[in-house]
């Protein structure tokens, strides 16, 4: 039995394309921007796409990025710059700022509803757990690089992190 041209048609169609995916991310950071959300997920077409927007004070150049539906992909629009965050020391500089080894979601408690690892005024010493980031399924424990007193955490509990962003800063 031949499969006739409308059968192929829809076949095709339902793979996505590079050109169609790009714009497919183009319309999701622009709706991110509209709507004021952090984040939207959609999945069609055996693509699952991730666009989350990371509002930080150290702000990462835009990245976009897709995925099969195996994995969702995170992507960062541009956002605007407050005022108030133009004017804030460059976090990124600061000698006791702990940074991101890696790319993934911050959490600041072992499990949800516990006792965060740390707050602001907390004594760390060196190796003393700080938080732990989620990537791929794994939950990795970020030590403490120096030992102080936990004067800032600049994440929230959740959210996404990149690569070399300042997690939290210890005096």
């Amino acid at each position: 039995m031949a499969s006739s041209p409308q059968d192929k048609s829809s076949k095709e169609s339902s793979k996505a394309k590079p050109a169609d995916e790009r714009e497919l991310i183009r319309e999701l950071a622009m709706l991110l921007d509209e709507t004021n959300l952090t984040e939207i997920e959609i999945e069609r077409a055996g693509l699952r796409l991730r666009v989350a927007r990371n509002i930080s004070i150290a702000a990462a150049a835009p990245a976009v990025a897709y995925q099969p539906a195996t994995a969702a992909a995170p992507a960062t629009p541009a956002a605007a710059p407050a005022p108030a965050a133009a004017a804030a020391p460059d976090l990124s500089k600061h000698p006791g700022m702990v940074p991101s080894p890696m790319v993934g979601t911050a959490y600041r408690a072992s499990e949800p509803g516990a006792k965060p690892f740390i707050d602001v005024g907390s004594k760390v010493k060196v190796g003393d757990t700080l938080m732990i980031i989620e990537a791929m399924k794994t939950m990795n424990q970020i030590p403490s690089t120096r030992a102080g007193t936990v004067t800032q955490i600049l994440v929230e509990d959740g959210q996404p992190v990149e690569y070399g962003e300042p997690l939290v800063i210890i005096e």
